[in-house]
């Protein structure tokens, strides 16, 4: 398959199964989305028709048809479990958006199917992992160019959130991200989670307490506390401060241009991930079809993904009921090292 373009077919066409059909068929070498398949059939058909695929009305029958050599699944969350696991029984690899699943038990039945088939095919979408300035840190954290790391600081930070975001929901759709990228960068697992409130902002609702602090300790003691703070209501700001034994590592600023108006000089912010992180997605999904034409999985793998559920897991226990929580690390599969 190395030579032959890939052929992708894509559950869920909404706002970033649409993205992703672009960037493949617009930007990326070696795939074109071929095919698409949405619940919503009128909608997804317009997709279909717009970006020249095939529609398919049932998601697994696409999963299954000769037409399709890998699939992306970008449905809502709900639904990730079982077209991850439709792949897995064609075997076929699939990318699937974080989470893998919503909850931790569908996330080891998906690492168990995969395990039974005896083949890697299932690549989570953490793409944080793929973001130069997070690779920067990851490589001068595992070098210990300046020593150990003993402390992280964290920051993740919205304009705004509707009333649909709930208190859950910072910390499993939210902080997630860092619960990853994080136990990507040291390399070690979780042993417990703490989630504390700050006082609330003017800007929150009824059904969300925000900020909050997630407080999360390592094997090795590491200690890292990373801030969710969705109604900030002027900018989108990712943070992570690295305290090593001889230097402080920051997370780069991103690269924006300066700009001189209404008697200020400053730069410009991003708006939200889809413009902050999007040479992240584009290299990530760039190196999972390389990967995937080369029959490998490279990338954040199942068994990941069932650790962010079950750290995500604790910490909202821990939320709930305003304790420390403690993490019992799992044995990584020998199928996964």
């Amino acid at each position: 398959m190395q030579s032959k373009e890939l052929r992708i077919g894509i559950v869920g066409v909404g706002a970033i199964g649409r993205t992703h059909i672009e960037r493949i068929n617009g930007q990326l070498q070696g795939a074109k989305v071929v095919a698409c398949s949405d619940s919503n059939i009128e909608f997804g058909k317009s997709v279909a028709e717009k970006y020249g695929c095939s529609f398919f009305e049932d998601g697994e029958a696409m999963i299954a048809s000769d037409e399709v050599d890998a699939l992306i699944v970008t449905t809502i969350d709900d639904f990730h479990e079982q077209y991850v696991m439709a792949a897995i029984k064609a075997g076929k690899h699939v990318f699937c958006e974080k989470p893998l699943a919503p909850k931790a038990d569908a996330c080891k039945r998906i690492v168990e199917a995969e395990i039974a088939g005896g083949k890697q095919l299932v690549q989570v979408g953490f793409m944080r992992r793929y973001d130069p300035g997070y690779r920067q840190l990851k490589d001068a954290i595992e070098n210990r160019t300046y020593g150990e790391p003993l402390m992280l600081h964290c920051a993740h930070r919205n304009p705004a959130v509707d009333e649909n975001y709930t208190t859950p929901m910072a910390v499993e759709n939210s902080m997630i991200h860092e619960i990853d990228v994080i136990r990507w960068l040291l390399n070690e697992e979780y042993t417990s989670a703490e989630v504390v409130f700050a006082k609330n902002t003017r800007r929150t609702h009824k059904d969300l307490m925000d900020p909050q602090i997630m407080i999360l300790t390592t094997e090795s003691g590491v200690r890292i506390d990373v801030e969710a703070f969705v109604n900030t209501g002027h900018c989108y700001d990712i943070k992570c401060e690295v305290c090593c034994e001889d230097a402080i590592l920051n997370l780069p600023e991103p690269a924006n241009i300066g700009v001189c108006a209404n008697a200020f000089r400053g730069h410009e912010i991003h708006s939200d991930w889809s413009t902050r992180f999007v040479e992240a997605y584009n290299v990530e999904i760039q190196e999972w079809i390389n990967a995937t034409k080369e029959g490998r999985v490279d990338g954040p793998t199942a068994w990941d993904g069932y650790i962010g559920q079950m750290t995500a897991a604790a910490a909202s226990k821990a939320r709930d009921t305003q304790t420390k929580v403690a993490i019992k690390p799992e044995t990584k599969p020998e199928f996964y090292k």
